[in-house]
């Protein structure tokens, strides 16, 4: 898929990368073509699907949701139905922000973030274990954040 791609679009990528608001002429002059030609390219990249989208990322603590939250999911079945039928039920829930299927001891990981434990504790009471299908959460508060959305090394 990326055997199309030349040293100038990854360096369009990178700067979408490091920032989403950075206007076509300064892009333009950091990787060295016209105007004409870094909106051609990013316009393509956007066609073919190497960038998603573009969005502010907001501070959480701003916004009263500090507390950041993962929680892994054990289902009462491996099939493909029960694993659409959550699937659908996480995307349907603006508190998920990362829903994981993964391989191990859980069935999937969810990144949540809420204001505070008591919070976290509504949510899991009132919807996060009556998600179809759910026979085990456990829960890990995030107690410092390393490194959160880094971008793509390329």
């Amino acid at each position: 898929m990326t055997s199309h791609l030349d040293k100038i679009d990854y360096k369009i990528l990178r700067l979408l990368q490091q920032d989403g608001r950075m206007g076509n002429a300064e892009m333009a002059k950091r990787v060295n073509v016209s105007a004409a030609t870094c909106h051609r390219r990013t316009q393509r990249l956007f066609e073919d699907g190497y960038v998603k989208n573009v969005r502010a990322q907001i501070a959480p603590e701003k916004v009263d949701r500090g507390a950041l939250v993962m929680v892994g999911v054990v289902l009462d079945r491996s099939t493909r139905e029960s694993f659409a039928v959550f699937e659908d039920a996480c995307r349907a829930l603006p508190f998920i922000l990362d829903c994981h299927l993964v391989a191990g001891d859980f069935d999937y990981f969810l990144k949540i973030r809420v204001g505070d434990m008591a919070d976290f504790n509504h949510l899991h009471g009132d919807q996060l274990i009556a998600l179809p299908g759910v026979r085990q959460t456990r829960t890990f508060f995030v107690m410092k954040e390393v490194v959160d959305n880094a971008p793509l090394a390329f």
